[in-house]
């Protein structure tokens, strides 16, 4: 039986998004899924979860979203490598993180987990290990993907610190 504060799993929808609500649903917690009104559904199939409908794009949907969680899992993303409209990746990324984030400030939320992309990552070379200690700067960024996930996880990491004073 699920118990204590909903948490709030944006992206639970997808692929990376559905594992971790399954993941938190299995370990016997209470999830929200965020999921847009024309989002197939099919990944929350079996998993007792409540669904609110909203946009992480949409500050207003995510209050609502936000209300009541201590929890929240950001991994939500427009992960296309290609738009006719490249300012779409920047206003679902970037926006997008400003609003999930937003949210989760103005609501108390205690414990944020953020899922950026190995695209946020300078990879020197092949023969060095890489993790989050080697930040690509967004000019170094190739693309719209990968300069919109570099500036959505600056900005988190902003609003991070924030959060810890």
């Amino acid at each position: 039986m699920p118990s204590g504060d909903p948490i709030l799993v944006t992206g639970a929808t997808g692929f990376v998004g559905a594992a971790v609500l399954r993941a938190l649903a299995d370990r016997g917690e209470t999830v929200r899924a965020l999921a847009r009104p024309t989002s197939n559904r099919r990944n929350l199939d079996g998993v007792a979860c409540e669904i609110v409908e909203g946009d992480m794009t949409d500050a207003a949907s995510m209050t609502r979203a936000m209300r009541g969680v201590r929890q929240l899992y950001h991994v939500a993303a427009d992960y296309r490598l290609w738009a006719r409209d490249p300012g779409e990746l920047r206003r679902a990324n970037l926006t997008g993180a400003q609003a999930v984030m937003d949210a989760a400030l103005a609501a108390g939320v205690e414990r944020v987990v953020y899922t950026s992309s190995v695209a946020t990552l300078r990879a020197a070379d092949a023969t060095t290990v890489v993790d989050e200690t080697a930040p690509l700067a967004e000019a170094e960024a190739i693309g719209a993907y990968k300069q919109s996930k570099v500036a959505a996880e600056r900005l988190v990491e902003r609003m991070a610190a924030l959060g810890d004073h």
